[in-house]
């Protein structure tokens, strides 16, 4: 008797592993600024056909349909839901949140730009705008070390006022970076993805022009995982691995039957 149906259920064993391996990063990311949740898609497997569809079974008729096994499943990709997550208020005028499509460009240290959603800025020690690790947001942007108010507009406008000012200081502008096909970035990790060639050119633009979300100040982006879709996911994966798993069981009893009693 052939193992392939151990192999097949081998290829559902793996499947579900990597599966539940996604929804258990969803889930350590539930509170991480800006996250956008993964999501696992599997294909089949290359098909043994015996007899195709079409083929003679007589001089007049033909098979309606044809003779072909599975041999398994694989994991294709996963992708980003871009949904967009709840907004929370923090009081920090530092903070910044996207309302819509787009991503923040941060200059990496070694030399890439990197794309996110977690807004929550800072200043380093010349005043200049930075992500929580350290890395410049552009276009950079100088903020007075004698800042009174630091204001934000919608559109992405700095401005600050400083002692002996009666109007506001214009610092610079904020601007978002959205892409043909944001799912086709790379996610590298630090709340960060880069570039590749299927996201397309980087699409620069004012926040809330031709497509780019708006800015609110004061706010942060929270994680877009649902808790309870994910353990729902998770039972269901586990579900599945659990009979893949007694296929393996089943098969292993069949052959021993089979070398027992011949």
């Amino acid at each position: 008797m052939s193992s392939s149906a151990m192999h097949v259920a081998k290829t559902g064993l793996n499947a579900q592993q990597s599966r539940i391996q996604v929804i258990s990063n969803n889930l350590a990311n539930v509170n991480t600024t800006g996250f956008k949740r993964d999501r696992a898609n599997f294909e089949t497997l290359l098909y043994q056909t015996w007899r195709p569809a079409g083929a003679q079974t007589s001089e007049s008729t033909q098979l309606t349909s044809g003779s072909s096994i599975g041999t398994g499943v694989r994991l294709v990709s996963t992708e980003k839901t871009f949904s967009q997550g709840n907004l929370m208020s923090t009081d920090n005028a530092m903070d910044l949140a996207i309302d819509g499509n787009g991503f923040f460009e941060v200059l990496l240290p070694d030399g890439r730009m990197g794309y996110t959603r977690d807004g929550s800025f800072g200043m380093n020690a010349d005043g200049v705008m930075t992500t929580s690790s350290g890395y410049i947001l552009q276009p950079e942007i100088t903020i007075p070390s004698d800042a009174t108010n630091i204001s934000i507009s919608a559109d992405g406008i700095v401005s600050a006022t400083t002692p002996g000012d009666v109007e506001p200081q214009e610092l610079g502008q904020i601007s978002v970076t959205r892409f043909v096909n944001p799912r086709g970035l790379t996610p590298i990790g630090e709340n960060f993805s880069v570039e590749s060639q299927a996201s397309g050119e980087p699409i620069v633009s004012v926040p809330g022009v031709e497509g780019a979300g708006r800015l609110l100040q004061g706010q942060l982006e929270a994680s877009n995982v649902n808790v309870v879709q994910e353990l729902v996911e998770m039972i269901e994966a586990q579900r599945a691995y659990e009979v893949n798993s007694k296929s393996i069981s089943a098969t292993d009893e069949m052959l021993r039957y089979l070398s027992n009693k011949l």
